[in-house]
């Protein structure tokens, strides 16, 4: 798993239910699928296991990555526990060692299984929704000033795993932060939110993606075990334009998460450093 090429593992994750993690995880997945290359799926929240059910009800005749759910540990002793999972993720990982890329679908808590994929991970997609409640994910906000006061418990989380990674192999961590179920109307709200997110960039060390806009057929597509880079006469369905634009973002994510990062050190502040105010 730690020699000179091994799969460069995309985990999506937050701690915070209902991001569309799972649909950005599918539809990533098959993108890659689709473009040839070798790519494998892990399911670590089993128990809901909507990325499992989402691959699962593919056509087989559609370019399907191979799927693995991983269980939480039934141990009672907690760090016995916590060891089992390291191994099941680890021969997972190892299972899927001559691909490409793995592409990994989170809890969206905070959990043992949480913590050791964002620790593995290459490239981490944060999805939140485009709202204060989803931004509260990554920081603190003062409501009257609109400064960042502090951080997250979930940015300190990643932090945290950033030190892992360095600790254990040298390599940082790619992260991305992409915006989802993004209004078409441009308001106040909308443009605060993009505000405070390109500063936050900046103090925390991520990237922004593009992110989806809010479709219903992102919804509709999961029972079809379809997604929109399926979508078209060899499958039967037609394409709107409000399918084209959607399928673009996708692709747009797809290159987001591909392109190399700018060069940075992550390591040199940590997230605390979010405290001060914007001047």
């Amino acid at each position: 798993m730690m020699g000179a090429t091994r799969p460069r593992l995309i985990v999506f994750g937050n701690e915070k239910g209902g991001s569309g993690k799972s649909t950005a995880a599918v539809h990533v997945a098959v993108g890659l699928a689709r473009a040839g290359k070798r790519v494998a799926a892990l399911d670590l929240d089993a128990r809901q296991g909507s990325l499992s059910r989402y691959l699962a009800g593919r056509d087989q005749s559609l370019p399907t990555p191979p799927t693995v759910a991983i269980q939480r540990s039934a141990l009672p002793v907690v760090a016995d526990a916590d060891e089992e999972e390291r191994r099941q993720l680890d021969a997972a990982i190892g299972r899927f060692g001559s691909y490409e890329f793995i592409v990994l679908d989170t809890p969206g808590s905070d959990s043992n299984l949480t913590r050791l994929a964002h620790a593995r991970a290459d490239v981490l997609v944060t999805p939140i929704n485009d709202s204060f409640v989803d931004l509260d994910l990554l920081a603190r906000i003062d409501p009257d000033t609109h400064n960042i006061t502090g951080p997250s418990l979930y940015s300190e989380m990643v932090w945290e795993q950033r030190k892992r990674r360095a600790l254990s192999d040298g390599q940082t961590i790619d992260w991305i932060v992409m915006r989802n179920r993004m209004g078409h109307v441009e308001g106040r709200n909308k443009r605060v939110i993009a505000d405070i997110l390109a500063a936050l960039a900046k103090r925390i060390g991520f990237r922004l993606a593009p992110g989806f806009g809010e479709r219903v057929i992102f919804r509709e597509l999961f029972l079809k075990g379809l997604t929109l880079l399926d979508l078209g006469s060899d499958t039967g369905h037609s394409m709107t334009l409000s399918h084209v634009a959607a399928r673009q973002e996708v692709r747009a994510l797809i290159d987001a998460i591909l392109a190399a990062p700018p060069p940075r050190s992550v390591l040199v502040r940590s997230p605390t450093a979010v405290a001060q105010p914007r001047p």
